[in-house]
């Protein structure tokens, strides 16, 4: 029977944090999540919430009391900056008794990843995930309105996981040995394209999605109207348009480290169906 511990986890509003939590309370361990503004966390009645930010390290001082294992996210603050506070949050964890931590790499080098693998007082693992099934929900608005997603470069492979799994991953390296120094990629059991993705979606929801691919040119337009800013739109045209080997090759980490298949798209899908349908008529 697995001896229960607690675990701290930042960033435990998003899309991955709150599957670290999920993770672990369906594990019988105890969580304390760390957010900046504890009224809104809207999590479980049985983590313990409490109020930090990375950004201001010994914020955590309280928080960390009592933990075993770290979750750790490598961007933080009012405005997502990648952290410069690893040496001291590092620091901190080892004098409160942390043992484990994981880190969600952030898409590339990082001070506060490069600060965990310089680390040799803890045992930690990198969790490198190809893209989120959750980043589907971005089509909601469209779909429910017009029952059409409108994508460039439709034919690209996504090795696409699903949030869960990640989270999934994380529990274990933070509450079991054998991680130590461990980088993770984590992926989904199968490649899709967007219209395997759409499909997915309208078998879930019941309903037929047309799929209208864009030239580079309108994609562009596109995000650009809905705001986002230029360093985000050069990013997504170079991974949708140019997806790099890691995205696009499935591996079986999710199985091997949890001892369960990855999940797919379509049980994805089917979860989040009701996102994608129009409200019934008062």
């Amino acid at each position: 029977m697995t001896q229960t511990q607690r675990i701290l986890v930042t960033g435990a509003t998003g899309t991955v944090g709150r599957q670290v939590v999920t993770e672990l309370l369906a594990r019988g361990h105890a969580v304390r999540a760390l957010t900046r503004d504890a009224s809104r966390a809207a999590l479980p009645a049985e983590v313990e919430v409490v109020q930090g930010d990375l950004a201001e390290p010994d914020s955590l001082v309280p928080a960390l009391d009592g933990v075993t294992g770290l979750h750790l996210i490598t961007f933080g603050g009012a405005y997502f900056a990648p952290l410069e506070t690893g040496p001291r949050i590092l620091q901190l964890a080892r004098a409160a008794g942390v043992r484990r931590i994981t880190v969600l790499h952030g898409g590339g080098p990082t001070p506060l990843e490069d600060a965990v693998r310089a680390d040799d007082g803890v045992d930690w693992t990198v969790l490198m995930p190809v893209e989120f099934m959750a980043n589907a929900l971005e089509w909601a608005d469209g779909i429910v309105a017009s029952d059409e997603v409108r994508e460039p470069f439709v034919s690209r492979l996504s090795a696409m996981v699903h949030e869960g799994d990640i989270g999934a991953v994380a529990a274990v390296a933070l509450t079991e040995k054998g991680h130590a120094g461990q980088e993770y990629v984590i992926t989904g059991p199968e490649l899709l394209t967007v219209g395997d993705k759409v499909d997915a979606i309208a078998a879930a929801r019941g309903r037929e999605i047309a799929l209208t691919e864009l030239t580079e040119e309108q994609a562009v337009a596109q995000w650009r109207a809905a705001g986002h800013p230029d360093d985000v739109i050069g990013f997504l045209v170079e991974a949708y348009g140019n997806t790099p080997e890691v995205g696009r090759t499935v591996v079986d980490t999710v199985e091997k480290v949890t001892g369960n298949p990855a999940r797919t798209f379509a049980q994805w899908a089917a979860r989040h169906a009701d996102v994608f349908r129009a409200p019934a008529s008062a």
